[in-house]
Parts: C-alpha cells; sequence; structure tokens
C-alpha cells in the first residue's frame, strides 16, 4: 500500500502488518509524509481519551550500581557513575508518594527500583505507602523480571499493574535474555497485574524491521499503553558513539506505534516529555524524581527530570488538557497472555 492507502486504513480502524508499519517509518522525519503520520496519530489519540492526557509520578526507592549492566542506563555498574548504593527511608518513599497524590493532575504513582533492590524491602515499602494513600489512588511498579509467586505478591501488595518493556537490543546491550523479559510479563498479566510497555530505547541504529516488530510485539499483549522513547546518551556509555535520534524521528515513531495499536489501548506514551511528541499523539508523560538511569545526577529533579506541572505545560503547548484523577489506562481489563516461545 502506498502511504494515502494507509492513512484510510487507519481512518476505518484497520489493522497493520510488520512490511506496512515499516513503510510507514520510512519517510524523513522532517517530509510531508511524515506530518501526515504524525496528524493521524494525534487525531486517534485524541479522539479515544476526549483530548484528556495523563501525567503519572515516578520515584526512585534506590540508587544502586545496577549488575544487570544495561549498555544505555546510568545505573550499570560498569560505568561507575554511581558507586555508592543509598535508599529511601519509608518516611520519605512515603512523602514523595503524597507529594505526587496531592496534584490532582497526577493519574498515577510508581515506584522504581533496580534490578537488585531486596524484594521483600519493596513488599514492605508498598505497604507502607499503600496505607497512607487514597483507595483510589493507582499504584504501579516499574522493577525487574519476576517469577509468577513474586509478581502475586506485588498484586496482593497494592499494585494494579507494573510498567515492563522487551528493550530493543535486549540480551545484547542488556544481561536480560528477550524470553525472560517475556517471561515476566506473561507473569505479571498471570498475577493480575495490568502491563504497560513502550518501543525503548530507540536509537540510530535501530532498522525500520526492528522497530515494528517491536511495535507489534507490544501490541500483542494488548498493554495498559504502548509508545515510543528515544535513547538518552549517557556520557562516556558504550553507546555513546552511536548518537541519538531526533525529537522529530522519535515522534514519527510515537505516531506509527499509535496508528498501528489496537484501539482498544488507550494509552500512547513518549519519553522524554516534549511538545512534538504530545502534537504526534503521545498522550502519556512522566514527571520523575530521584534516581533516573537517563541522568547522571542522582536527584533528577535537579537535572533531566520534569515535574507533573512541567509536564501538563507541556501537553498545553500542544493543545491537550490535563486529565485528573486515577489513570484511566490501568482502569480497564486489559492483557491477552505473551506468547513466551517468541523468540
Amino acid at each position: 500500500m502506498n502511504l494515502s492507502e494507509l492513512l484510510a486504513k487507519s481512518r476505518d480502524g484497520g489493522t497493520f502488518t510488520r512490511d506496512e508499519i515499516e513503510t510507514m517509518l520510512a519517510p524523513p522525519a522532517s517530509s510531508p509524509e511524515a506530518m501526515l503520520l504524525m496528524a493521524e496519530g494525534a487525531r486517534i489519540s485524541r479522539e479515544l481519551t476526549d483530548n484528556l492526557a495523563e501525567v503519572q509520578g515516578q520515584f526512585a526507592l534506590n540508587l544502586s550500581p545496577c549488575p544487570v549492566n544495561c549498555q544505555f542506563c546510568s545505573f550499570s555498574s560498569e560505568y561507575q557513575i554511581f558507586t555508592r548504593p543509598s535508599e529511601l527511608s519509608a518516611e520519605a518513599a512515603i512523602q514523595a508518594a503524597l507529594d505526587f497524590e496531592r496534584n490532582p493532575e497526577n493519574n498515577a504513582i510508581l515506584l522504581m527500583t533496580t534490578a537488585d533492590y531486596s524484594f521483600g524491602k519493596l513488599l514492605e515499602m508498598a505497604r507502607e505507602i499503600k496505607g497512607r494513600l487514597r483507595p483510589e489512588t493507582t499504584l504501579i511498579a516499574n522493577v525487574g523480571d519476576m517469577s509468577y509467586e513474586k509478581a502475586r505478591q506485588l498484586k496482593d501488595a497494592g499494585f494494579h499493574g507494573v510498567y515492563h518493556a522487551v528493550r530493543l537490543g535486549e540480551g545484547t546491550v542488556t544481561k536480560a535474555p528477550r524470553r525472560q523479559r517475556l517471561r515476566s510479563i506473561r507473569n505479571f498479566q498471570e498475577a493480575g497485574l495490568i502491563v504497560g510497555t513502550c518501543v525503548e530505547p530507540i536509537g540510530p541504529e535501530h532498522s525500520n524491521t526492528e522497530i515494528a516488530e517491536h511495535i507489534l510485539l507490544a501490541a500483542s499483549f494488548d498493554p495498559a499503553f504502548s509508545g515510543a522513547a528515544r535513547r538518552i546518551t549517557i556520557p562516556g556509555s558504550k553507546l555513546e558513539a552511536k548518537g541519538m535520534i531526533s525529537e522529530l524521528r522519535m515522534s514519527q515513531i510515537v505516531a506509527v506505534t499509535r496508528i498501528a495499536t489496537p484501539r482498544t489501548v488507550l494509552g500512547n506514551c513518549t519519553h522524554e516529555p516534549c511538545v512534538i511528541g504530545a502534537a504526534a499523539g503521545a498522550n502519556l508523560f512522566w514527571a520523575e524524581s530521584g534516581a533516573n538511569p537517563r541522568d547522571t545526577r542522582e536527584k533528577t529533579e535537579e537535572g533531566r527530570g520534569l515535574s507533573v506541572a512541567d509536564c501538563v505545560k507541556l501537553f498545553a503547548e500542544a493543545d491537550w488538557q490535563a486529565r485528573t484523577g486515577p489513570s484511566r489506562y490501568y482502569a480497564k481489563s486489559h492483557g491477552r497472555l505473551i506468547d513466551t516461545a517468541l523468540s
């Protein structure tokens, strides 16, 4: 199909093959064709959510040199950017969660940990935090791979869902095998946790074929949201020489992801927050505090991290309104069980 036919197919709510997704990813990001795709991505996102975007607040429970050694991550123990482990106290974690909850334009709270954070401590912290939050507040975990038994304990501790992604280059630029990530997603689903995901972290070296495959993979398990995010260069990292894609290129991928993802998936994220991403159909940003795997500062709110107010302002610049109240993306029942046999 040519682009006009693909856009017509999108307007009719059709499904797309890998080849068709590659066709949409192929035009240069600054081309008229890419602009048409961004307009279509925005149309879908705005119609699905009544032009209401979400901001979700994430804070880190710990900061530690991480043994998984993802080459795109500032926590990697190989890079020695952070050499001294630190953890939030229960009181500090509760305060961070309450700070996000008090903002009516914050729609969910995410607790992030490194892969070596004590699971028992995570459960303890989650229970402490959950006990101080309003019952309706959406609580999400951004954690490493887990067994079904541990995923069930997360659910019992009060989490509504998790963020988990099969990253581009998984098993090569990370020490997490692709099938292990897939198995964890299925474990989370079987435990009753809703999974949000993203096509990330995208760099200039990733082909349209690889990106298209990840778009389809993310869509295959009916997540709370999908979307696309570029890799942020960590100075001195193994991937530094490969550079970064532009926000415009990232926004094209955000739009194509929205077009190629079933309309049952309301959310379409991008990171880091930007106006052009919102204009291309991103309706989910994250505000951040504490440690951040894309930042070299211990407190990302003093570096790359944005506040809820910052994110709301960026959405407003793209003529989005901020939704108030608990996340709508995690409110519905999601989850076609992922095929863990996918290689």
